[in-house]
């Protein structure tokens, strides 16, 4: 039950957010949601399952909602919040206004901090190795003999840190510092830790005290899911002590899919292991020959196996008919028995081989610790070390998959192999899951503290039941559900109109008759946005009207022909001197674009955003419903339109004086059976469908 000093310092921060904020509207909606979060989280609905699924529309005021649901709950019961995110900009949002302001009207104190994966920091001993004038580090740390102006920077990074003027947060230097680099200095789990001296005082570590101390920790997806794969409470808090806020949490079941998937290459992955077979002597005199021979030995067993296995995998592969995108999936994900077979040696033989590697580093490590090696001795060679360990943890996971059997419950694994860009004689090889619902309830529903996932677009055809497969969740295991509208006038505001169109976009003459509809339509609009469903059609009609757009005075703005950001800022000002200015976007523009007031009235889809299945892993998945008896389309592609097309014609209306309307060029949303489930979703607009 939530306690009186909860609900004590919830309705005071409410009252004390009216207060702040000059133009506050009062939202019944979002009131109801801050009510539902609390309560969910004291376990008022299920002590058990502390889990609400909210889709709450633009406008209501979502991010605010959230953290004053959850944090007052979260300081009066000892647990820490992590609020994840999909987008750099919502990040921004919360800490540099969202958070600001809400400690400024909450009753007791609380501190938040942004979260960052180890990767986005240095380590201060491969800094200083790569800037060793001698040159030693500099051999280890780069895989070829670095440039004049790669090693200035490197002193300049170096310099900085010094002097304290960097604090080995990538993001925070002033210019970009180049892949090649950043990859030579970057902190990694093995050598960079606090349980080495030297280490201690590094970036990361550093930056770990401050999401130790930290109430609040903003991160993002990809962040959780690599906390949460390590075990949790890791980087972030453990589950047990936390309270998840997971906001654009459609892009939740994509980041979680991507984190369980693995590749490595054939050739490439023998090539290297040559050199670990080269280098590892060195490491094991290093830990001393007496403690580590037999790790040693163990180790090249594992890479001598490994190296002609690999090789000759890919001789056996490359009898496998390519498709022109250079990818042959095994169906059903099935190997043939022979690589099967080939398979489990190559995992057992990775293993072996990933934990010889990780003792011998260990003993090196022991003995620096001890003293019984000098620094200057062992961070080269626990850099080097480093370096292959994280590659034999990645070919172990590979070859653990593609040995993995496919099981009578669930779906199987989507395995496929692909043509190396960088090497035409190589292959590589992929296994992904087609579903990861049971793996985010192992990790993070059976374990939190509590969660709230949340979004503008949880909802396909107004069910929750594609949003729950996707991530794991039943619609009557306990956890709550809550769909909350905008409160923004769509009736009175926006009109979406459904012009008669001479055919559908299936049709080869689509693409033909486009440019003088759009133009229609185009016509004495001041701001306009066209969405296209491929970068090729935008093209197209972009060269088709640009002659027209420039004699009626229209500033044509086309994705890829500029920065996002310098498009947008273009657009703008456009807008704010009252010339006719038209965005052209494809897919990536249907979200997470904010153009409110003048700055879009007019929107236009030239498409309903259906998805081909073309990645291998869609294909899987499409083949695996198929087996079942399902229909691919209707499960999937339907769905996934639905939720694209909610969050196309969200670009429309930001704030509750916004008007327009959307036109939506494709008539299948009244020709086709599906076409009225697809409607019947998207906010309640005045509509306007045309007939010849």
């Amino acid at each position: 039950m939530l306690s009186p000093s909860v609900k004590k310092d919830i309705r005071s921060s409410y009252e004390n957010l009216k207060s702040q904020l000059q133009n506050f509207i009062p939202r019944k909606a979002q009131n109801y949601l801050v009510a539902e979060i609390a309560k969910t989280l004291a376990g008022e609905y299920s002590p058990k399952r502390r889990i609400l699924v909210a889709e709450a529309g633009t406008g209501i005021g979502k991010s605010m909602a959230y953290l004053m649901g959850s944090i007052s709950f979260a300081v009066n019961n000892n647990k820490k919040v992590v609020v994840s995110t999909a987008t750099v900009a919502l990040q921004e949002q919360l800490i540099e206004k969202d958070l600001p302001l809400f400690r400024r009207v909450v009753p007791k104190e609380f501190s938040f901090v942004l979260a960052k994966g180890r990767q986005r920091y240095c380590c201060s001993q491969k800094l200083a190795g790569a800037a060793d004038a001698e040159g030693a580090g500099q051999q280890v740390l780069f895989a070829e003999k670095p440039k004049k102006a790669d090693i200035d920077l490197i002193n300049d990074l170096y310099d900085a840190y010094n002097r304290g003027k960097w604090d080995g947060d990538r993001d925070s230097w002033p210019k970009t510092i180049p892949d090649a680099i950043w990859q030579s200095i970057v902190s990694d789990k093995h050598t960079c830790h606090s349980g080495l001296s030297a280490h201690r005082q590094c970036p990361f570590a550093k930056a770990r005290e401050h999401l130790d101390k930290a109430d609040v920790i903003v991160a993002n997806h990809s962040l959780l899911m690599a906390d949460l794969e390590l075990g949790g409470g890791v980087i972030l808090p453990e589950p047990e002590q936390a309270l998840y806020m997971i906001d654009e949490a459609h892009h939740l079941p994509i980041v979680a899919r991507d984190f369980s998937a693995a590749s490595a290459s054939l050739v490439g992955a023998a090539s290297w292991l040559e050199k670990l077979n080269q280098s590892a002597s060195k490491l094991a005199n290093a830990g001393d020959i007496k403690r580590s021979n037999r790790f040693l030995d163990a180790l090249q067993s594992g890479v001598q196996t490994l190296i002609p296995g690999l090789r000759g995998v890919r001789d056996m592969l490359q009898a496998y008919p390519l498709n022109n995108d250079g990818v042959y999936r095994f169906p059903d994900g099935e190997l043939p028995e022979l690589l099967f077979n080939e398979a489990k040696t190559l995992h057992t033989a990775a293993k072996k081989a990933n934990q010889s590697q990780a003792k011998l580093h260990d003993l090196v490590a022991e003995r620096l610790k001890d003293g019984e090696i000098s620094t200057r001795i062992a961070d080269p060679i626990l850099a080097e070390s480093a370096f292959f360990l994280q590659r034999l943890e990645n070919l172990e996971k590979v070859w653990a998959l593609m040995a993995q059997p496919n099981s009578d419950k669930g779906a199987p694994l989507a395995r496929w192999i692909q043509r190396c860009p960088e090497r035409e004689s190589d292959l590589i090889v992929h296994v992904s899951p087609l579903e990861i619902g049971w793996r985010l309830d192992q990790l993070l529903w059976s374990r939190a503290a509590g969660v709230c996932l949340l979004s503008a677009t949880l909802r396909a055809l107004n069910s929750f039941s594609y949003f729950c497969r996707q991530v794991g969740l039943e619609e009557n295991d306990g956890t709550q559900f809550l769909a909350l509208p905008s409160p923004f006038n769509y009736q009175e505001n926006a009109r979406l109109v459904i012009p008669a169109m001479p055919c559908e976009p299936q049709d080869p003459k689509f693409t033909q008759i486009l440019p003088e509809v759009l133009l229609e339509y185009l016509e004495g609009e001041k701001a306009s946005l066209v969405l296209f469903s491929s970068y090729w059609q935008m093209n197209q009609i972009a060269e088709s009207i640009r002659a027209t757009a420039k004699k009626n005075g229209w500033h044509l703005h086309i994705q890829g022909e500029s920065s996002r950001t310098r498009l947008l800022d273009a657009h703008r000002k456009c807008c704010e001197k009252g010339q006719p200015s038209i965005l052209f976007g494809t897919g990536s523009f249907s979200e997470g674009l904010d153009l409110p007031g003048d700055q879009l009235t007019n929107l236009v889809i030239t498409k309903i955003p259906f998805g081909v299945p073309t990645s291998p892993v869609e294909e899987a998945h499409a083949e695996y419903i198929e087996r079942r008896g399902g229909n691919p389309f209707l499960q999937i592609a339907v769905p996934e339109a639905s939720k694209k097309l909610i969050q196309s014609v969200g670009r429309l209306l930001r704030k509750e004086q916004d008007s327009g309307r959307v036109v939506l060029l494709d008539r299948r949303i009244i020709t086709k059976r599906y076409g009225k489930s697809l409607l019947d979703s998207l906010p309640p607009f005045h509509r306007v469908i045309e007939y010849t």
